[in-house]
């Protein structure tokens, strides 16, 4: 069953909007996204992609109030480990509020920092360093 839910959720983060148009809602899913937003270097903000991407994972939380996830924040490998253990802390939160500001329960929600502690890719320079700064959402269990 945790599997099943898990599957839906990779299912929901990405979304078809209207054409990117911020005044639709949501109401479909894209299948073929993962749980993970991206960042530009050394930035927490959310880019438009991230946002529609987040839209969808706060329909499928909305649709599935049982539900509960971590949002994990990740660096890439430069700066010093504070750093970027500091700068996931605000890439999973800036994902956290852009889930609550969609109607999702904040205490749905817990976040934590692996910095550059736990890279997606390995490697170095920006072809793989670029993936690397996400926030990824994870269902708990």
């Amino acid at each position: 069953m945790k599997l099943a839910k898990f599957a839906m959720l990779v299912a929901a983060v990405g979304v078809l909007g209207a054409c990117g148009s911020r005044t639709h809602r949501i109401t479909e899913v894209d299948v073929h996204t993962t749980p993970r937003v991206f960042f530009a270097f050394d930035r927490y903000d959310i880019s438009e992609e991230a946002r529609a991407n987040l839209q969808g994972q706060a329909l499928f939380m909305n649709n599935n109030p049982g539900v509960r996830i971590t949002i994990e924040g990740h660096a890439d490998e430069r700066g010093t480990r504070e750093y970027n253990l500091a700068l996931g802390a605000r890439r999973a939160n800036a994902a956290r509020n852009v889930l609550i500001a969609e109607g999702v329960e904040a205490n749905r929600i817990r976040t934590v920092s692996y910095g550059k502690d736990r890279p997606w890719k390995l490697g170095t320079g920006e072809a793989v360093w670029r993936y690397n700064r996400n926030a990824t959402t994870v269902v708990r269990r």
